[in-house]
């Protein structure tokens, strides 16, 4: 029988936690997917998210709130596959090696530019542990705050919510599914680039972005 936690609240059977904040992470997200998912999933879920991104970490200070991003947001994908969520926006998924510069700026220039008329995401086939202190940099220069973004590992969950999925150097990590569009924009790596050349990269994404953004409106309106 499972017993209480120091809160009062039924503990999840079967489980031994490595942190204890990912037991209550767990509760928390069964509860906010009641009726769409077990509880058995959601910690499936968690521990998974926790392991992906603990072979990264450098600062654990930091692990809670992505852990807690991280399981959120991919049960959200999923939940989006499941048809447990309403899928109202096109779904964009930037992808490149390390989630560190390509796909970050392609996610963060999206989110700025189109706002809620689409919903991005982005991933890396080897995540990095922390964004490109040059991609940061090209990112503020235009007032866009990446203080919340991070390297992501990725997940089929991601890929199977997508209606679109741009790459950008992940070689053939990606997995292919029938009915989603692939897309290949060939960007040079930030990672060996001086600040100049990020900052041209950084405009060609948004070029790409802009061109991407022009096609999914106009076949919203057919």
């Amino acid at each position: 029988m499972t017993g209480l936690d120091t809160a009062g609240r039924r503990g999840l059977p079967g489980l031994s936690y490595p942190e204890r904040y990912l037991h209550d992470l767990s509760l928390e997200l069964t509860e906010r997917f009641d009726g769409t998912f077990n509880a058995e999933t959601v910690e499936r879920y968690v521990l998974e998210s926790y392991t992906a991104l603990l072979r990264t970490a450098t600062v654990k200070a930091h692990l809670t709130s992505r852990v807690k991003r991280f399981a959120a947001d991919r049960l959200t994908a999923l939940a989006q596959v499941k048809g447990a969520i309403a899928h109202e926006v096109p779904e964009v998924l930037f992808v490149c090696e390390q989630n560190a510069g390509r796909s970050q700026m392609a996610a963060v220039l999206t989110h700025s530019i189109a706002g809620d008329r689409v919903h991005v995401r982005s991933a890396g086939s080897a995540p990095a542990a922390e964004l490109n202190p040059a991609v940061v940099t090209a990112l503020e220069e235009l007032g866009l705050d990446v203080s919340r973004e991070f390297p992501k590992p990725l997940t089929d969950d991601v890929v199977q919510a997508a209606d679109v999925v741009v790459t950008m150097g992940c070689g053939d990590a990606c997995p292919i599914y029938p009915g989603k569009r692939y897309l290949d924009w060939h960007l040079d790596d930030p990672e060996l680039l001086t600040l100049d050349e990020v900052r041209r990269v950084r405009d060609e994404i948004r070029t790409h972005i802009e061109q991407l953004l022009q096609t999914l409106e106009s076949e919203s309106n057919e």
